[in-house]
């Protein structure tokens, strides 16, 4: 973890808050498909605090992604260990915007300190399970573990609805546009007209 001081207050109630959101099951998952998928990694021991280290230099991920691409359109050239905090970072930037490149949204992505840091590890978590989907959808990453935990594609929900339906339905106000049930001009003045004190 990084040289901060105990939180205190809101920001300790917060970080216990993402703290509890961690998933262990979920880390043994994602452990499986990373080293199904990179081959020749050595695997952290259980535990958050291992697992953050094991990926906080970022060449594990580095390896990942790339293991996503044919070999020769690698997104990430260099995928050296490095023990300088500058580089780790660098490393981890790198694997964000090329699994933004892949195809997962920017919303789903952690943030460089979420793991360099580890204060949001299942901000991380989440990233790499989407990853994971992606790539099985994509047909370019190896199924590792329960499919619940990967999402699925949406099924279609069509309805067809008559002619009259839909003209019925261009009648209906929704809510969001308000609702005048109930309302009267009782108690109303002209405009310009003084209000009557009594």
């Amino acid at each position: 973890m990084a040289n901060r001081g105990p939180a205190y207050g809101l920001s300790w109630e917060v970080q216990q808050r993402i703290d509890k959101q961690y998933d262990p099951e979920l880390e043994q998952i994602l452990t499986q498909w990373i080293l199904a998928q990179c081959g020749s990694i050595q695997p952290p021991e259980p535990g958050k605090e291992k697992f953050q280290e094991w990926l906080k230099d970022g060449t594990v991920l580095c390896k990942l992604i790339n293991s996503l691409y044919p070999k020769g359109q690698w997104p990430v050239a260099n995928t050296d260990p490095s023990n300088k905090a500058f580089k780790q970072m660098e490393q981890i930037s790198q694997f964000l915007r090329a699994a933004e490149h892949y195809g997962i949204a920017p919303t789903d992505i952690f943030q460089t300190v979420d793991l360099w840091e580890g204060k949001n590890m299942a901000c991380v978590q989440r990233t790499l399970m989407n990853l994971g989907g992606l790539a099985v959808t994509k047909q370019d990453g190896l199924f590792v573990g329960d499919p619940n935990w990967f999402p699925k594609k949406s099924q279609e929900n069509r309805r067809d609805f008559s002619k009259d339906k839909l003209k019925e339905g261009q009648n209906v106000i929704g809510l969001q546009m308000g609702t005048n049930r109930g309302a009267s001009q009782a108690g109303m003045t002209g405009y310009g007209m003084p209000r009557q004190i009594l």
